[in-house]
């Protein structure tokens, strides 16, 4: 029996198997026995080599170099996540977006900040707030099509995920990327029981020439408890702060509240927004109920 060597991309996990996408073919693999030894779990999204079968089989043999991991939902190698929000109903609260953003930062991740609803609200506050901050900020509407262009060539050749509060449209706008989106997903949801094992399923999906992760954990996004960072680490995932990180009178600054803080006489002076510290303090005070060996790597 020959045995090729091939590379690829694990599309879908699901039962033990690791669906990967090699060029034009989808190779079904299971995991070599060394990865269960070390207690390595393959995850969708990583880049993989496998040894193909002539049977039309695979093993996987290794996992390549990751780009990042997230836990919750489990998924590698993110290079954007694409923050829905919106100005009507349901309002969502900046915090949220921020909480995503710095997790985003904290993994070499781009955030891009997609405000929908924009037919019914005009959110020209938070538009302006996440554009000064510095972030791809995109006026959206899932109903008329506003924007939805602009989005598809942000996802072109890159690997997303979507995440926001509940309500905010994004299935409708990624039935707005692609209308075959829901008919797809709702499939697999049929297949695997509603309710059973949906949650635990996550799949790369090609929408607009790239590939968005679609799983329900994405919509309900946890950064509440392992997610958050280190205190020490948290200042470097805003990134309109760190024109001034080593301008501050004392090192170790906690951008909080202290004397010579160049932060702070930024936040003053305007060039940053309110919220964005707000947001900070409320993660900083977080990070600081963190044990330091909870914190996830990666």
């Amino acid at each position: 029996m020959s045995e090729q060597k091939r590379e690829g991309t694990i599309l879908k996990a699901l039962s033990g198997f690791y669906y990967v996408q090699c060029g034009e073919e989808l190779i079904t693999t299971r995991a070599r026995g060394k990865f269960r030894y070390k207690k390595i779990t393959p995850l969708v999204g990583d880049r993989v080599s496998i040894t193909l079968q002539d049977d039309g089989s695979g093993s996987l043999d290794e996992i390549l170099p990751r780009r990042n991991f997230f836990q919750r939902p489990a998924v590698a190698n993110i290079d954007q996540m694409v923050i829905i929000c919106s100005g009507a109903i349901p309002v969502t609260d900046p915090f949220l977006v921020d909480r995503i953003t710095a997790l985003a930062e904290s993994k070499n991740c781009e955030p891009i900040i997609c405000i929908n609803k924009w037919d019914l609200v005009q959110a020209e506050e938070l538009f302006d707030i996440y554009t000064a901050a510095g972030f791809h900020t995109i006026k959206v509407s899932a109903e008329t099509g506003l924007g939805i262009e602009e989005l598809r060539g942000l996802l072109a050749g890159k690997v997303s995920a979507f995440t926001g509060n509940s309500g905010v449209g994004k299935s409708s706008i990624l039935n707005a990327l692609q209308p075959d989106f829901g008919i797809a997903t709702g499939e697999i949801s049929e297949k695997l029981g509603r309710g059973r094992h949906t949650t635990r399923h996550v799949e790369l999906f090609e929408v607009s020439g790239g590939l968005i992760a679609d799983t329900p954990g994405f919509s309900a996004f946890d950064t509440d408890k392992g997610e958050i960072r280190e205190k020490e680490v948290l200042q470097h995932t805003f990134r309109e702060f760190k024109p001034y990180l080593d301008q501050c009178r004392f090192i170790g600054c906690a951008h909080v509240k202290e004397k010579g803080c160049a932060v702070l006489a930024a936040l003053k002076a305007g060039d940053i927004q309110p919220s964005r510290h707000r947001s900070y303090v409320r993660l900083y005070e977080l990070a600081k109920e963190n044990k330091p060996w909870e914190n996830p790597k990666g």
